[in-house]
């Protein structure tokens, strides 16, 4: 009787066990909004940026990424040391295979780090064979207690089809923020060229502006990503080292953004602008994004990165006669655009920095002005075609007004324009 009742006891634990394991398995790869099995369910990270215990280690977000070969691989974007991280392992979730798979990351300090102590990393781990895991977590040791440690849910998992065709990746919005009147503007300019996304990495702004993000987050066309960046790091607002303040990292980790946007983008926009709120690619011989960009991938199909040169119409600088002086945007702080379009000549023997429109899908590492790392062609845009439209403050402060170039290009657009910049004003002054 002792026999029986073992046996029975035995079928009953293995009958629990393997009951166990089939949900377990459904939760993880049939990519269902269950909950999150027990096995990876210990903690969670919170927020866009998870320090590990080294301090020199700051992860920002894991993707799935099998485009090398075909090889499966997680890579995780983050900020690190360029000197002292080192040796880290990917411990992944795969309850198919006794619950964990442990590979070495292969740290990859992005060359653009501007001599800044900290850069944007890659962690790259292949991933097991017969597992597509969910979850990794970061720890410097392949054997260590991992108990206390953070899962990072690896994007990208589940792939489809483009959901939008143009996505604006804007980095970084900080030092509080408040130009207000050339956001809204620059932002409907992206839709009328034919953004379907704006992505926002916001460290700090004003109320005012916080209300302005709420209200195109409420719209569906703006996703506001936090970013404390400063919360981890002594950060620069300058996108170069200086010796004579000494900082961890540039531009507010204006690189790593830029990144993570790709990546975060990858699957569900056909194309991604790399820019800054205050620039606008502007079609010169095409009405929108969408008309140019199909016109220049059919010239050149193999290319994934579209270079623009930069152009600046200093604010400091008003037309002579001033069509867009409009009395109720006097009270809202910030640059009218509209009113600047006295472009400053080029500078001889100087280099125009650029800013892309890419295929993220072929992009694999990426600066501010160029990629790094990708599968496809880069091709530089004639300003004949388009040019990055950039309203700030002058470079060449010496330059008499004559030598200014008037390109209304921008006017264009200006009843669209103005009317759409009214109805979100209107929108935050009742709200206000």
């Amino acid at each position: 009787m002792s026999y029986l009742w073992n046996k029975s006891y035995m079928v009953a634990a293995l009958s629990i066990i393997l009951f166990t394991s089939v949900i377990i398995h459904s939760y993880l790869y049939k990519g269902e909004t269950s909950p999150v099995p027990m096995f990876c369910s210990r903690k969670h990270a919170n927020g866009t940026i998870t320090p590990l215990k080294d301090n020199r280690t700051f992860i920002v977000a894991a993707y799935h990424d099998n485009r090398q070969n075909g090889m499966k691989m997680t890579r995780v974007i983050g900020i690190v040391h360029h000197h002292d991280t080192k040796g880290l392992y990917c411990w992944f979730c795969c309850p198919v295979i006794d619950g964990l798979y442990v590979s070495q990351a292969e740290i990859d300090v992005h060359r653009d780090r501007f001599d800044f102590p900290y850069g944007t990393g890659d962690l790259s781990c292949l991933e097991p064979e017969n597992c597509e895991p969910r979850y990794v977590m970061l720890h410097r040791s392949p054997k260590s207690n991992i108990h206390q440690l953070p899962w990072f849910e690896i994007r990208n998992r589940d792939v489809g089809d483009s959901r939008v065709d143009f996505t604006v990746c804007i980095s970084t919005m900080f030092g509080e923020y408040n130009n207000v009147l050339q956001f809204v503007q620059a932002v409907e300019m992206y839709k009328i060229l034919g953004a379907g996304k704006v992505v926002i990495y916001k460290n700090s702004c004003s109320k005012l502006m916080a209300k302005v993000l709420d209200v195109y987050a409420a719209e569906g066309i703006a996703e506001i990503i936090s970013w404390p960046i400063n919360s981890y790091l002594n950060v620069s607002s300058h996108w170069h080292h200086s010796k004579d303040h000494t900082k961890d990292l540039g531009y507010y980790g204006q690189v790593t953004t830029l990144n993570d946007c790709i990546y975060r983008n990858m699957y569900t926009s056909k194309y991604l602008l790399l820019n800054v709120v205050d620039e606008v690619i502007l079609p010169v011989r095409y009405p929108d994004w969408g008309t140019m960009m199909k016109a220049l991938q059919k010239k050149s199909p193999e290319a994934g990165v579209f270079l623009f040169e930069n152009h600046i119409f200093p604010k400091t600088v008003f037309t002579p006669t001033d069509p867009f002086n409009i009395s109720s945007w006097d009270a809202v702080p910030g640059v009218n655009m509209l009113q600047h379009v006295m472009r400053e000549p080029d500078r001889k023997h100087i280099f125009n920095p650029r800013k892309m429109i890419v295929d993220p899908r072929r992009v694999v590492q990426t600066s501010v002005h160029s990629v790094l790392k990708a599968y496809g062609e880069s091709i530089f845009i004639p300003m004949d075609v388009a040019y990055v439209y950039h309203c700030r403050a002058p470079l060449q402060e010496k330059l008499p007004r004559e030598s200014l170039i008037k390109d209304t290009t921008l006017w264009r657009y200006n009843k669209s324009l103005v009317t759409n910049v009214n109805r979100v004003l209107q929108q935050v002054t009742l709200e206000t």
